[in-house]
């Protein structure tokens, strides 16, 4: 990779980062106090920002850090953030940690998900909910989001199918918007637009959207709950997020309890 070539490549890649977020030049370049000209040249590939000019760009127009080695890639210089897989010494701590939440939520559902819905971890009350799947869509990767929509997952079993299914589209297109158009999440949206949606009306009723499904413990209503890490500084660990189930009504309550062991 030529200089000539790695200034164009970053300042085109920062150039769509921009649009895609909806800034001006003007607007980016006072949120990052330098001056529009120099943000021109950077992006046209007249001038080539160093790393701590791509690094504060980037920060201010939301770039995930995996996105933002990609840009320092694109720039000709090294990574700056790390990514560890997810048995790595150095992650063991954080990851008990999540784990101990997982645990810590029964007899609740929970999650443990990476940024395109591929399922890392779960507690044993997701048991109550995956029952009657086809077994296929609980072989690794599993994908939540696939496994939900799914004619042969959960969907024959969500009252609400229509309801719930436009929650999970919404939840998809945002983080689609977020990580600039991942083409893994892109494929996935695209996969999921073919599946049946339900029929009666898409829009919630009610403060939350709730999960309304049947099983055979009977009806089990559940709204969810997203959490990400504070501040990760490893690309694997910004990438992770929580997804906790929590009951929607006693009935609800009172049949996940009399499922604990406890």
């Amino acid at each position: 990779m030529t200089r000539t070539a790695s200034r164009e490549g970053v300042g085109a890649e920062l150039r769509r980062w921009r649009e895609h977020r909806a800034l001006s030049q003007l607007a980016l370049a006072s949120r990052a106090e330098v001056s529009t000209r120099h943000l021109s040249y950077v992006e046209n590939g007249r001038s080539r920002p160093t790393p701590e000019m791509i690094l504060k760009l980037a920060d201010e127009l939301d770039v995930p850090l995996g996105a933002q080695n990609q840009l320092l890639l694109s720039g000709g210089y090294a990574p700056q953030h790390p990514q560890r897989a997810l048995e790595d010494q150095d992650l063991s701590t954080v990851m008990d940690g999540l784990r101990a939440l997982l645990d810590a939520h029964a007899p609740w559902p929970a999650l443990l998900l990476d940024d395109h819905w591929d399922l890392i971890d779960a507690n044993n009350s997701m048991e109550a909910l995956l029952a009657g799947c086809d077994p296929t869509l609980l072989e690794p990767p599993i994908n939540v989001l696939r496994l939900a929509l799914h004619p042969r997952g959960l969907a024959p079993r969500i009252r609400n199918l229509a309801i719930w299914r436009s929650h999970l589209m919404d939840q998809l297109a945002h983080r689609l918007e977020r990580t600039g158009g991942d083409a893994v999440l892109q494929a996935l949206h695209d996969e999921l637009l073919t599946y049946p949606g339900g029929t009666g009306s898409g829009a919630a009723q009610g403060p939350v959207v709730v999960l309304e499904l049947e099983t055979r413990d009977g009806l089990l209503r559940f709204f969810s709950v997203a959490g990400r890490l504070d501040g990760p500084t490893d690309v694997t660990l910004d990438a992770l997020h929580l997804e906790t189930f929590v009951p929607a009504d006693e009935e609800t309550r009172q049949r996940m309890a009399a499922r604990s062991p406890g």
